[in-house]
């Protein structure tokens, strides 16, 4: 049985490479998509990444 909730698992793909994180947000406070700036390993630097669908 599924959670029931505002709660939400996102992929966050990276900009300039392959690179993805998994994270979780709350849909009732933030509806837009999220952009963090997270470490990139295969770059070996910062670069953002947007959230994917």
């Amino acid at each position: 049985m599924a959670k029931k909730g505002a709660r939400e698992i996102i992929k966050l793909k990276s900009t300039e490479s392959d690179e993805c994180y998994w994270t979780v947000k709350n849909k009732r406070n933030t509806t837009e998509r999220m952009e963090l700036n997270k470490f990139d390993k295969s770059l070996r630097k910062h670069v953002t990444f947007k959230e994917a669908k």
